[in-house]
């Protein structure tokens, strides 16, 4: 899950890039509207956290700029601003939750946790792939109802996978799910975490096929019961 932090005051930005870095989350960060406009257009993001208060852009222009080009990114207003017309405009725009400063990290989590279920899986249903499950918001995996222990990148893979199941999803796509922009992970390292992932799924019924030259699919396998 990769989330981008659009805040200009360095102090709530790092303590928020650490606290959900910490929580499995790849996060970026940016500090003012014109670098997140592009950065959502080079990148692909879960959920966008935005400050009002911007220079270049102001969260409202930049908000009201994504929805009249019809995306649909979640995205959280975080702002020092209590009057009710701002949250009104906000809401209206298209903002999908609101939260303002100060306020606690676990609240905010929390938030992130719920808008991520009803932009990924508006029935709150886990992912299902045989007999493996992965509750996207809680970030548990399980097989047979039993939970297996995974790394964050672990996680962040099998979650990439699972949301486009028998699709095949190349490499450089796999990268940009597991790493922010201060992170890099070569053809090699990819190949070690879905090694190690396709083993750790291997009795649930699920397999990581590798598609030689393109890249990897998610499919149940085909009991042979002749």
């Amino acid at each position: 899950m990769r989330l981008l932090i659009v805040e200009d005051d360095l102090v709530i930005a790092n303590g928020l890039v650490r606290a959900l870095t910490q929580s499995q989350y790849a996060v970026d960060h940016v500090t003012d509207g014109k670098q997140a406009l592009r950065a959502i257009q080079d990148d692909v993001y879960d959920m966008v956290i935005l400050d009002l208060g911007l220079p270049t852009m102001d969260g409202m222009q930049l908000l009201s700029h994504l929805r009249q080009q019809a995306n649909a990114i979640a995205v959280l207003i975080l702002t020092a601003r209590e009057d009710v017309a701002t949250r009104v405009q906000a809401l209206d725009l298209g903002a999908d939750d609101f939260l303002t400063k100060p306020f606690h990290l676990e609240e905010l989590e929390a938030r992130v946790r719920a808008l991520i279920r009803r932009s990924k899986l508006g029935n709150n249903l886990p992912l299902q792939c045989g007999n493996l499950k992965l509750d996207v918001a809680n970030k548990l995996a399980s097989i047979n109802d039993q939970l297996i222990t995974l790394s964050a990148r672990e996680l962040n893979l099998l979650e990439t996978l699972m949301m486009r199941m028998g699709k095949i999803i190349a490499k450089e796509q796999i990268m940009e799910s597991l790493c922010n922009w201060d992170e890099t992970l070569g053809d090699n390292a990819i190949e070690v975490y879905i090694h190690r992932l396709r083993k750790k799924i291997e009795p649930s019924g699920a397999h990581i096929r590798t598609v030689r030259g393109l890249g990897y699919m998610l499919e149940a396998e085909h009991l042979n019961l002749s």
